[in-house]
């Protein structure tokens, strides 16, 4: 479970900024695309009675099924070939592996990485207790944190890099409708740090904005975000 102790930082890798491009998934005629109005900032809201772990249990589980499933659509696309590198805008990601080393690796060898080890943990008994009276271990809301970090990765590769195959499956009103749950929740019950999901702040304000939230820390978000999309930057 080492894999998800590893601390990831951002930084310039001395290239020059690469132009920024079009992104086709901010075109206002996919962004309306739903597949349900339906308010998710009240779907996510933890219900009275409910026990906290039992709720992000619940959630994050289910979200690692959708999110899988979303990629799993256009997974032939996304090779070793076309995406050398697990990239989001001009943002590389890396694994760390149980001895906390650094790999580049191509993104479908990454989203396996994550797809792997989530499948894992949620499935683990001890991490994930479904027997009545079984508790949750001290360290089950830091290990759901970083599950949602790195699903959050996969999601915004998927927007970044496959938003055209997305698009001719007829799949956009899905992801847009799974990328709002998604990032409504984990702001809900601040799951992962708004400086990892920087980056996508400007899908999150046009998305989440009709769905009765607010970006989180949009005043310095949007700033940190056209900062971010000027260098090429690894983490």
């Amino acid at each position: 479970m080492d894999w998800l102790m590893g601390k990831s930082k951002g930084k310039p890798n001395g290239k020059k900024p690469a132009p920024e491009e079009k992104k086709l998934y901010l075109e206002p005629e996919y962004t309306k695309s739903r597949i349900t109005d339906f308010e998710f900032k009240e779907l996510v809201m933890l219900p009275r009675e409910i026990d906290l772990n039992e709720w992000l249990a619940s959630n994050t589980t289910t979200f690692f099924h959708h999110i899988n499933l979303q990629y799993s659509t256009i997974s032939e696309f996304c090779t070793g070939e076309s995406c050398q590198t697990m990239a989001v805008c001009n943002t590389q990601y890396y694994w760390y592996d149980e001895r906390g080393k650094k790999i580049k690796c191509t993104a479908p060898q990454y989203v396996d990485f994550v797809m792997s080890s989530v499948q894992k943990l949620v499935t683990d008994e001890d991490v994930f207790p479904t027997k009545y009276g079984k508790e949750f271990p001290n360290s089950f809301e830091s290990l759901v944190k970083k599950i949602c970090k790195y699903l959050f990765h996969v999601l915004a590769h998927i927007y970044s890099s496959h938003f055209k195959e997305t698009l001719a499956l007829e799949l956009h009103g899905h992801l847009n409708t799974l990328y709002t749950h998604f990032i409504l929740f984990i702001r809900e019950f601040n799951l992962v740090d708004p400086k990892e999901t920087t980056i996508m702040d400007d899908l999150t304000e046009v998305l989440c904005s009709s769905s009765g939230s607010s970006s989180n820390g949009s005043g310095n978000g949007s700033n940190n975000s056209a900062g971010a999309q000027n260098h090429v930057k690894e983490r």
